[in-house]
């Protein structure tokens, strides 16, 4: 990310993340998941972790892919859209988020790659002492030269990017209440089709 992500690692830190990693370097932008995954994936291969949290999907595109696709280049098993977790004899359980207010549980060996919806904990406040060490915690940057060999051709390519316009017609019916409510019935049969 951006520069004004190191905001949000220090925070990590200040909370009780031993280290952080950031791939700092204008290039990234307008990766496409696949090669945000590959990058990822060549700037960690010499760590060791037990599990890899990622966000549902980013704020900007929204792909939902990046964790997922991460999970496979390491060979490791993944869930998405978790909302709780829970450390188990064999690894852990998760509570993943299905539709209409369903949920699974899955249980999972690590190490583990989970794709984690919002809200599913109310991080706590740094202490003073946290804010002070994360200071001297190590926070690596990583640029694109770093990491070029493992990423490859962007398999999209964005041509515009936009606001939509507003295509929004008020149109006010007039006459008395029972005429109103019969214009607004045929209206809503024949024209917008909700009834």
């Amino acid at each position: 990310g951006p520069t004004r992500a190191q905001q949000v690692l220090r925070e990590a830190l200040a909370k009780g993340a031993d280290r952080a990693i950031h791939l700092e370097d204008n290039a990234f932008v307008g990766f496409d998941a696949y090669n945000t995954a590959r990058a990822f994936a060549a700037a960690i291969k010499d760590e060791e972790f037990d599990l890899i949290f990622t966000g549902l999907q980013s704020d900007d595109y929204g792909y939902a892919q990046t964790g997922v696709i991460l999970a496979e280049l390491l060979g490791w098993p993944h869930a998405t859209i978790i909302m709780q977790i829970e450390k188990s004899d064999s690894g852990i359980r998760v509570k993943r988020e299905l539709e209409a207010g369903y949920f699974q549980f899955v249980d999972m060996p690590l190490p583990a790659v989970l794709t984690i919806q919002s809200g599913i904990n109310k991080l706590r406040y740094a202490t003073l002492i946290g804010i002070k060490q994360a200071k001297n915690k190590p926070l690596r940057k990583v640029t694109l030269a770093e990491v070029q060999s493992a990423v490859g051709d962007n398999l999209q390519n964005i041509e515009r990017l936009y606001i939509p316009q507003k295509m929004k017609n008020t149109e006010f019916l007039e006459g008395p209440p029972a005429e109103v409510a019969k214009k607004l019935v045929a209206k809503l049969r024949n024209e917008i089709r909700v009834l």
